[in-house]
């Protein structure tokens, strides 16, 4: 979001102070649960002060959700250029999804319990943006199929699984602890994969292809 025209450098910084400041206490407490007040007392910052940074409360749960989507859709779209075999995609895509997932671990949490706060063009904007990431999920997927890597299944099932051994991470990784991203990565695909192509998926061919993309 651009600077609004009269603030100083320091504007900016608060402001993003503010967003890290909500996602940690919605993620402890909940978005309902948690008061414009506590959030101001928490960052040193009278309610008239706080809302010339943020607006509005709800306006802190869009800028949670667009911090988690703006890397992953960003990230969506370079990998679908990609010159690579829809499989090895997939695997870059669930990398940079567990990524976003370690380092916004707060943020993931509000990502994922409190986004149906939100009311008017605010939700119908984040549910498309939401839906924008799960077609591409569901695009390679079909891809894979087509190309026969995978078996033909339905793909809406298919995304469910790929989505969820991947989105409910959060719920219990810690960070510091000893798999990191990439690691959790190889393993879920590797999961997810042999058993989409009945056990015949070339793993070690996808993680050679796959390092070639990240080297």
């Amino acid at each position: 979001m651009a600077r609004p025209p009269g603030h100083g450098p320091g504007y900016e910084i608060k402001r993003q102070e503010i967003i890290d400041t909500a996602a940690m206490l919605f993620s402890e407490k909940g978005y309902a649960a948690t008061g414009i007040t506590e959030i101001g007392d928490t960052v040193g910052l009278a309610k008239g002060a706080l809302y010339y940074y943020i607006k509005s409360k709800e306006n802190l749960l869009v800028e949670i959700q667009e911090r988690v989507l703006d890397p992953l859709l960003a990230a969506a779209g370079k990998i679908q250029d990609l010159d690579a075999s829809p499989v090895v995609k997939l695997r870059l895509l669930s990398e940079e999804l567990l990524t976003v997932i370690f380092e916004r671990l707060d943020h993931i949490w509000v990502y994922e319990h409190d986004y149906r706060q939100l009311t008017g063009d605010n939700l119908t904007r984040m549910l498309a943006r939401r839906q924008e990431f799960e077609n591409v999920v569901r695009s390679l997927l079909v891809a894979a199929m087509d190309e026969g890597f995978f078996r033909k299944t339905n793909p809406s099932l298919t995304v469910l699984q790929f989505l969820n051994m991947h989105n409910h991470t959060y719920q219990w990784v810690r960070p510091g602890q000893q798999w990191d991203a990439k690691f959790l990565s190889k393993t879920y695909c590797a999961t997810l994969f042999t058993g989409f192509a009945d056990g015949s998926c070339d793993l070690e061919a996808i993680e050679a292809q796959v390092a070639t993309f990240q080297s």
